[in-house]
Parts: structure tokens; sequence; C-alpha cells
């Protein structure tokens, strides 16, 4: 049975995401998109219990890390996730909230 990111140490992560790092350098290399897609997310959930959930703040905006030109506005944060909704380069907000780890949030925008 695999365990829960969040019983992971801290070292525990930085090694998991490495190794996850390096499967996924592989899955790129060889093509293989469903490989490399589920590797990201998994790289992206380990990596998420390394951030601090006190560095973001609800009612800001944050660059989503490989998506560019939107932006994620956050409503409330629960555990390593941040909920909200997207915001598009012409300033229009989805409709849909969703939650997004933390680790994929870069700099706040003013």
């Amino acid at each position: 049975m695999e365990r829960r990111y969040s019983t992971y140490t801290v070292e525990e992560l930085r090694a998991e995401v490495a190794v996850l790092k390096e499967k996924l350098q592989k899955a790129e290399q060889w093509g293989n998109v469903s490989e490399y897609e589920i590797l990201q997310r998994k790289m992206q959930m380990a990596a998420a219990y390394l951030v601090n959930p006190a560095d973001f703040e609800k009612g800001e905006r944050y660059e989503l890390a490989g998506d560019p030109g939107q932006t994620f506005e956050i409503t409330y944060i629960n555990g390593v996730f941040a909920w909200g909704h997207r915001i598009n380069l012409l300033g229009q907000k989805f409709e849909t909230e969703e939650a997004v780890p933390l680790s994929i949030l870069g700099d706040k925008q003013s």
C-alpha cells in the first residue's frame, strides 16, 4: 500500500520529487504522454507538501505554473490546495471553482 504524501518527512518529499522528476524526463524522452501527465500530477502533489500555505492569501491572484497567461484567484485554502477561479488574459473569471495544488501557484499578481 502506498503512503500518503502527508505522512512523508521533508527529506522524503524532496527525494520523491527528485525521483518523479527523473521519471518525468524519461517519459518525455520516450514520448509517453499519458505517463508524463500522471507523473507531473504526482510531482505537483508531492511538491505541494513542501510549500507553506501561509505564504498565500485568499483574494489574491497568482500565476499558474505551466499555464502562461492565466492566473488563479484564491477563494480559500484547505490543506495543500488553493480553491478558487482561473482568470484568463482578458481578465475573465471562469465560473467553475476548482482546487489546485499550492505548488503550481507562482508569483502574486498585482
